[in-house]
Order: structure tokens, then sequence, then C-alpha cells
């Protein structure tokens, strides 16, 4: 009985918009422990796992549990972590190393790596054509793979420091975040075919995308969330966000867009029409930068640790303290 009174209280907290549901509110924790930093967070929906880059690994999360249920290891300075889920395959950018890291889902072992540009940073498997775009964040440039045979099919040359990125059909956008653009890449001929300012934004770096109705998401560190129209790439409304934004998110059921940031502060902003309207600023946690959506319980994941204020790592910025890495869980659970 309890557990059909669970899933029967998931089915309804999923079905209601925010406006009916309520604002999102703190969840539970899950504690990871270990060294390091961390970047980006990733989510299969379909296998309910979610995956958290940490320093030299990646873990995996149980979502129906909410418990560790895993890592991938060997991963040295891990960004992003994208997923080819009709080839059981998951594929991690290793800063430290310029490679790109090919793993069976099943087992979270290695089977192979392949050579990329300089530290290669955000990730994205572009499903059409069955190929991983690895962005080059130092090398400027976006390594693309294909994912089946692991292969090198094509080094794209960009004018600028790539970011997040998305794609839509035959279109792949991304953020060149010392250049305030976003860029459009034809997945067909691997090729820029399109450069977007993005004023009044500056410095971008999250993306999230409305295939359906051609809008991009782009989180800026002027604190500015910029909406574009995806087909021609004017910019069609702004709306403040937080400082330090590193992450992006769409909710489609709901219309609502996530900016992560840095300052411990989450906006959540409701697409109407051409308008971006904030509904919430959701107060997480300092640091809490890089998050991912389930779209199936709308529950958010916010990756996060403590700082020793008196004490700076190599980049000059507060140290983290060992030991209390973790992820915030965020819902709209009454």
């Amino acid at each position: 009985m309890r557990k059909v009174l669970a899933v029967s209280f998931m089915l309804f907290v999923t079905s209601l918009p925010i406006s009916a549901a309520g604002q999102y509110k703190y969840v539970k924790e899950i504690p990871m422990g270990g060294e390091g930093g961390w970047d980006y967070l990733s989510i299969d929906p379909k296998t309910r796992h979610l995956y958290v880059t940490h320093a030299n690994k990646v873990v995996v999360v149980d979502l129906n549990n909410d418990t560790i249920a895993g890592k991938i290891s060997d991963t040295p300075g891990v960004h992003g972590f994208a997923i080819a889920p009709e080839l059981g395959r998951g594929f991690s950018s290793n800063g430290k190393e310029n490679k790109v890291s090919i793993v069976d889902l099943k087992t979270n072992g290695t089977i192979a790596k392949v050579e990329t540009g300089e530290v290669p940073d955000a990730i994205l498997y572009e499903p059409k054509r069955g190929e991983i775009y690895a962005f080059n964040g130092k090398g400027q440039s976006a390594t693309v793979i294909d994912a089946k045979s692991g292969k090198v099919v094509a080094t794209i040359p960009l004018e600028g420091k790539p970011e997040f990125a998305r794609s839509q059909g035959d279109r792949l956008f991304c953020n060149i975040e010392n250049r305030n653009e976003v860029i459009v890449i034809d997945t067909k001929t691997r090729s820029v075919v399109a450069t977007w300012p993005l004023a009044p934004g500056v410095e971008p770096t999250g993306m999230a995308i409305d295939a359906a109705r051609h809008r991009l998401f782009v989180g800026c560190h002027n604190k500015l969330l910029v909406m574009l129209d995806s087909t021609i790439g004017k910019v069609i409304a702004t709306t403040p966000i937080g400082a330090g934004v590193d992450a992006c998110a769409f909710d489609d059921a709901a219309q609502l867009v996530f900016a992560s940031c840095g300052d411990g502060t989450t906006t959540i902003a409701k697409v109407e029409n051409d308008k971006l309207n904030v509904v919430q600023t959701l107060p997480t946690e300092r640091g809490a930068r890089t998050m991912a959506l389930d779209p199936v319980t709308h529950r958010v994941y916010l990756a996060t640790a403590k700082f020793d204020e008196n004490a700076k790592d190599e980049r000059g910025r507060p140290k983290i303290i060992d030991g209390t890495f973790r992820v915030l869980i965020y819902g709209l659970e009454q």
C-alpha cells in the first residue's frame, strides 16, 4: 500500500504546473564526499540515472531512491557527461587529459578514450547523426566523434571559447563566452553557418532550448537570462538573474526556465508568449551553479560543497572543504 501511495503522489506532483503546486522547495540532499571540484550534471530519464561530474570521476545516482549507484573512474578533470541512450554509452569530457572517455552505461567501465582539442568542457550527443560534440575551451574548437565507432570525424575551429550547447534538427547552438555570441553549427556539413550577438547579454555560459517553439535560453554573467528566436537569432526578451550563472534548464510541460547561479540562487522564469516572467527566486546554497532537471518528476538537482573562507585554491577562490561535496534536491512536493 505504501508503494502505491508513493507512486500516486509522484504522478500527482508531476502533473501539476507550478501555479497549482506552489513554489519549489528544498527536499533533501545526497552526500557524496570526496575531494575536488565539479561541473555539469546530466540525467538519463529512461534509466533514472543522474550523472554528476566530480574531480576525476563521474558519480552515478539512482533517481528512484536518491542513492549513489556507482561511479565512472579515470576521468581526469571531467567537465561534462553526454548520454547516447540507444547505444547504452556515455561520453565524458576529461579536461585535464584532452580526451573523451567512452563508457559502457551498464558496467560503468571505460570502453576507449578519444583524443580531442585542448581542455574539452561542454559535451553533447547529437542523436540525428549519432555524433558526439566535445567543445574544447582552450583549443577553441569542437571535436566531432562518431558515437558508435569512436572515431573522430571532424574538428571544427571556433573563433572564441565555447561553453554549453544544445541541438535541434540539423542545427547545433553553442555559446561563445568571450565574444558574447551564440554560434550555429550545421551538423550536416559540420561547419559554423551563423553567429548571433547576445547583447545585452555578456559572458554566456548555461543554455537551454524549447525546440518545439524555437526558443533558446542563455544564462549570462552580467546577471541576465536572454531568450532568443532559434530560427533567426533575434533576442526576444531578457530577465534579471543571480550572479555566477553556469547552467540553464527548460521544463517543457510547465514552460519554466531555470538558471542556477553560484551566489546561491536559482531563478525560475515562466515563458509567456514573448516574455520571461520570474515566478520564483529559489534560495539554494553558495556554489550551486550547475544543475539538471528531471523531466519526469520536475525536480532539480544542484551540486555544491562547503568552502573555507580563510583558505584559497590555486585560482584564488575559497577552498573547497574535503568531504562536503553533495547534491541538493528541490521540488514541488508539499
